[in-house]
């Protein structure tokens, strides 16, 4: 099963790479990892898209609330979401073709974002499927590079209770 993880991290250099220590060193696997500030400037938010039975979901859990840095996780699937990758993609584009590729962009809301002589590149941003369903109607004209983030998600219409900087966890030599 696929779960949605959304941790919010104390913006300080390290965190990054204690957390994906710390799936590594225990075996799990990160499908997607997406990493940003958040509107308070001392605290980021990672979300995970990690694979595997609710046991392991649990385990990742308990495991990034024993990092010092990690401040709250959220199990953003078990909850209504809206979820969302962001993908450029260099398409060859000859002249006959480019007029289908704009039409593709316009069924997808995509954008074209650079033209070359023989190619284009595309921004498109959705949900997983509609970026993988793009990509197949892409493969015919051929794709000469692609680039994705990892997914962002975030809770349907709940309010979450803002996380005052005093309530933060302390890590030595950092002021929260």
């Amino acid at each position: 099963m696929r779960h949605v993880l959304s941790a919010l991290v104390q913006n300080v250099p390290g965190v990054l790479a204690h957390v994906a220590g710390m799936f590594s060193s225990r075996g799990y696997n990160i499908d997607s990892l997406a990493v940003g500030a958040t509107e308070d400037p001392t605290l980021s938010r990672m979300t995970f898209v990690v694979v595997g039975d609710d046991n392991v979901l649990e385990q990742v859990r308990k495991q990034l609330e024993k990092i010092v840095t990690v401040v709250q996780v959220d199990d953003v699937s078990s909850q209504e979401f809206v979820e969302r990758d962001l993908m450029l993609i260099k398409v060859r584009a000859a002249a006959e073709s480019r007029a289908q590729i704009h039409e593709l962009c316009n069924i997808f809301r995509g954008r074209v974002v650079d033209v070359a002589p023989d190619q284009v590149i595309v921004e498109i941003s959705g949900p997983e499927k509609k970026v993988e369903a793009f990509i197949d109607l892409m493969r015919p004209f051929g794709i000469v590079e692609l680039v994705r983030t990892g997914r962002i998600a975030m809770v349907r219409g709940a309010v979450r209770p803002a996380v005052e900087a005093s309530s933060l966890r302390k890590v030595a030599g950092v002021k929260a």
